[in-house]
C-alpha cells in the first residue's frame, strides 16, 4: 500500500502512486491460456483401436443359469422367499429349501442371495435379515434397489 509522504511538489493532475494490483494483462493471459487448450484437446484425444473377441452365443445343450434366490421384505414386516411367505426366524431353513428346489448342488451358502425390501422398510427389519444371512454363512448378498418415484 502507498501512501504520499510529501506535500505541494507534485502537478495539478497528479495523482500520486498507485499500488494496487492491475489485473487486466493477467486476465487477457487467461483468455488467451483458455482459448488454447480448448483447441488444442480434441486433437489430444486419439482413438485407439481395441481388438474384441466376437460375441458368440451359448452351445445349445449349455446349462441355463440358475435364477438366485431372492428375499423380498414388506414394510408390514412379512418376508418372502421367491414368492413363499417366511418369517425372519424360519430363514435359515427356508433358504436351503429354496435352493435345494431349484437344484443348487453342493453347498448352498456359496450361492448368490439377493435381498429386496420396500421402499417404508426400517433400517431395523433390513438389518436384522442381513444379520441372520451372515450368522449363517450367506456372504454373497446382493441387494436390489427400485426406483421411488
Amino acid at each position: 500500500m502507498g501512501a504520499k509522504l510529501g506535500g505541494g511538489g507534485g502537478k495539478k493532475f497528479d495523482l500520486g502512486q498507485n499500488a494496487d494490483i492491475n489485473v487486466t494483462p493477467f486476465v487477457d493471459v487467461m483468455l488467451v491460456l483458455l482459448i488454447i487448450f480448448m483447441v488444442a484437446a480434441p486433437m489430444a484425444t486419439v482413438s485407439i483401436a481395441i481388438d474384441l473377441p466376437p460375441a458368440v452365443p451359448p452351445p445349445p445343450g449349455a446349462p441355463k443359469p440358475r435364477d438366485p434366490t431372492i428375499v423380498f421384505i414388506q414394510t408390514s414386516g412379512a418376508m418372502f422367499i421367491d414368492g413363499q411367505q417366511t418369517r425372519l426366524e424360519n430363514l435359515p431353513s427356508d433358504i436351503p429349501a429354496d435352493m435345494a428346489k431349484k437344484g443348487v448342488p453342493g453347498n448352498f451358502t456359496d450361492e448368490r442371495v439377493f435381498l429386496q425390501a420396500d421402499a417404508d422398510v426400517m433400517y431395523e427389519q433390513f438389518m436384522s435379515v442381513l444379520n441372520v444371512l451372515q450368522a449363517n454363512g450367506y456372504y454373497k448378498v446382493g441387494i436390489i434397489n427400485e426406483d421411488i418415484e
